[in-house]
Order: C-alpha cells, then sequence, then structure tokens
C-alpha cells in the first residue's frame, strides 16, 4: 500500500512539473510601476485598479485552483531602478508581470523579462519602440504614441491650430510622442514652428516662454510628465503665450491641475485615454473603486490596470497552465476579450488593434471628454 502510495504521489508531482504549474496554491504575479517619484499618483492608482482586479479574482475562486499573488515593485519612472525591480521579479519566480506606466523605464524592464521569457502586459506605457523590440513576451494594452500623435494634430487641425510648437523632456516616451507629433502636424498641413527640449527637473520656465510667446503659437503641445507640464502650464498663462495648451497622457493626471492651479489649468487639453467616469458602463468600477479607496476617483490608467490583471487570469484559465510558452499562446490568441472601455484584441506586434484615445480639456478644475 505504501509503495503504491509512493508511486501515485510521484506521478502527481511529475504531471504538475511537466504542466508548468506551480506545486504552491498562489500564482505570483509581478507589478512594476512608480511607487515613489514624480509620477508615485498615477502608479499608485494603477496599483489600487489591480489589487481590486486581484481581490475580485480570488474572491470568485482563483484561477486554475490557485489566488492571484501580486509581487509590488518600484520602478521609480527610471532605467536602472526599473531594470533592478525586474530582475528582482524574475529571481522571485513570478509567473507573469502587469503594469509599465513610463516607457523609459518599461523599455529596459521588458527586456529583461523577455531574456526570462516571462509574459508582460503593459498597462499604460505607449511608445512605439515597445513593440518595434518585436518581443513575444510584451502584450500591449494602451494605444500607441502614433495613435496619439494622431490624435492631437487633428484636434488642432479641426480647430483651425496650424503654427504649432511641440516641446519634450527627452523621456523615450516624451521624445517619441513629439517625433510622431510632429510628423502627424506636418501630415495634415500645419506648421511646427518651435521643437523644443527640457530638462524635467527645471522649475522656470520662464526664458522658454518668453521664445513662445515671440513665435505668437496657434498650439502648444508637451509630451513629457505632469510635475513638469503643471509648471509649465502655469508660466504659459502668467507669460500670456498665445494659442491652445495641450499635453500627452504622461501629464494626465489631478496632479497637473494642483500645480498649474485651477484659473491656469482652465482650458487645459490631454490626448489620453479617458479615465473610467467617462466610459459608459463603467459606473460599477467607479462606485467599487472609491468604496474601497476612501472616496478617491479612479484616475487616468485604473481602467487600463484592472484590465491588465482581468486579462491575465482570463489567459491563464485559457491556457489552463503557468507555463510561459501556454501564457504567451493564450495571450497572442486572445479575441473579444471585454475589459473596462476597451475590446482586446492583439495584431501582430502584440498592441491593440484600435486606438483608443480621446481629447480631454479641464473646465472648473475638472476633467471633461472634449471629443
Amino acid at each position: 500500500m505504501l509503495l503504491i502510495l509512493s508511486l501515485f504521489l510521484s506521478a502527481c508531482s511529475s504531471e504538475g512539473s511537466s504542466g508548468g504549474k506551480s506545486s504552491s496554491d498562489e500564482i505570483l504575479v509581478g507589478v512594476l510601476l512608480p511607487v515613489t517619484g514624480n509620477n508615485a499618483t498615477d502608479g499608485k492608482d494603477m496599483l489600487n485598479a489591480m489589487k481590486m482586479a486581484a481581490e475580485k479574482i480570488n474572491n470568485n475562486g482563483g484561477v486554475l485552483g490557485k489566488k492571484l499573488k501580486l509581487e509590488v515593485t518600484d520602478d521609480a519612472c527610471d532605467p536602472q531602478t526599473a531594470t533592478t525591480a525586474a530582475n528582482k521579479l524574475v529571481s522571485m519566480k513570478v509567473t507573469a508581470v502587469v503594469g509599465g506606466y513610463c516607457s523609459g523605464s518599461t523599455l529596459p524592464a521588458s527586456g529583461v523579462f523577455n531574456n526570462a521569457n516571462i509574459p508582460m502586459i503593459v498597462a499604460a506605457a505607449n511608445s512605439s519602440e515597445l513593440p518595434a523590440q518585436g518581443y513575444e513576451s510584451l502584450f500591449l494594452i494602451n494605444g500607441l504614441v502614433p495613435d496619439q500623435a494622431k490624435t492631437g494634430a487633428d484636434y488642432f487641425k479641426d480647430k483651425g491650430a496650424k503654427n504649432i510648437v511641440i516641446i519634450h523632456d527627452n523621456s523615450a516616451y516624451a521624445k517619441n510622442l513629439a517625433d510622431f507629433a510632429q510628423k502627424s502636424v506636418e501630415e495634415n498641413g500645419g506648421k511646427v514652428i518651435g521643437f523644443e527640449a527640457i530638462n524635467p527637473e527645471e522649475k522656470d520656465f520662464g526664458s522658454l516662454m518668453t521664445k513662445l510667446k515671440s513665435l505668437n503659437p496657434d498650439g502648444t503641445y508637451f509630451t513629457g510628465y505632469y510635475a513638469a507640464g503643471g509648471l509649465m502650464l502655469k508660466q504659459f498663462k502668467e507669460k500670456g503665450v498665445s494659442g491652445f495648451f495641450m499635453v500627452g497622457d504622461g501629464s494626465y493626471s489631478p496632479d497637473i491641475i494642483e500645480i498649474a492651479g485651477a484659473d491656469s489649468a482652465d482650458g487645459l487639453l490631454v490626448t489620453a485615454t479617458p479615465t473610467a467616469n467617462f466610459i459608459p458602463g463603467a459606473d460599477e468600477f467607479v462606485k467599487e473603486y472609491k468604496s474601497k479607496y476612501n472616496n478617491l476617483s479612479p484616475g487616468p490608467f485604473s481602467a487600463l490596470s484592472y484590465n491588465g490583471m482581468n486579462l491575465l487570469a482570463d489567459a491563464l484559465k485559457r491556457a489552463n497552465s503557468t507555463s510561459s510558452e501556454d501564457l504567451k499562446k493564450a495571450l497572442k490568441e486572445t479575441k473579444g476579450f471585454q475589459g473596462i472601455g476597451q475590446v482586446i484584441e492583439f495584431n501582430d506586434q502584440n498592441s491593440l488593434n484600435q486606438s483608443n484615445f480621446h481629447v480631454m480639456k479641464v473646465v472648473n478644475g475638472e476633467f471633461t471628454l472634449e471629443k
């Protein structure tokens, strides 16, 4: 009897190993986000949404009979920090990773995960350089930079804004968006009369605003992040520079309104994926988020982050395995996955088939859906 039992247990153990399934009662999921630094507000918001999704998944029985356990690492939107954080998650033997806010930190981290054959679902970062790497392990569920640039350029064209200034901060995402914005503006028949780079740590943009005022632009597009964007917007208004002021989704945060001040922020335009508040059918998500997080409204990338965690759970179930190859195949074959505000399917580059960008506008200190 003991021999038979021993052989039975051995067979079960061997089957679990060959199927790529963990012997524990948990599936480790890595989370890579900026939870410190200038972009911590959006990072923490994304983490809140992921925790909310994982908790609901676990309360409904988990995945493959196991609970999802999130292992959170801070990339601080810094490439070197992100590389260290990614290696830490690899050493912890996570099954997959969900996250990626700044493209500049997601780029090197994605290389670490690809080398380790660990699938990564990117919820926010959207530089065109990410899919260009050709990693089979990388899946992007936010629209890409070229689509965002076109959204901004088309808005300028519709409003008759022909002479445009573009400003970036030399980060991977911001420079990428600036380059595509220039291309889109020119394709629309407009003219880029200024293409400027700033140091994101700068506080005084007085000389830049003086230069902009002399150029008399119809529109200015800042493609960097909200810490610099808020200060720039405030000084843009104080200097009396002409035209629209638009920012990319790296500046889509309530913090930009707080930094600039409600009066200066009034009329600010943002190219972004709308927050859950503006997504039809997201009322329950917004209600649950506020209830769970002290009446805090879900931020710009909360719905995408929530979708990312749920997509991972769905793919694990379809794969019926935690092995990397099975999971990558299941993610690649995703068809018609209904998330909050989007239907997820992947093209040949493992990015979305359809853009999800809109133009938001600040009115009376609040974001509204402009177009």
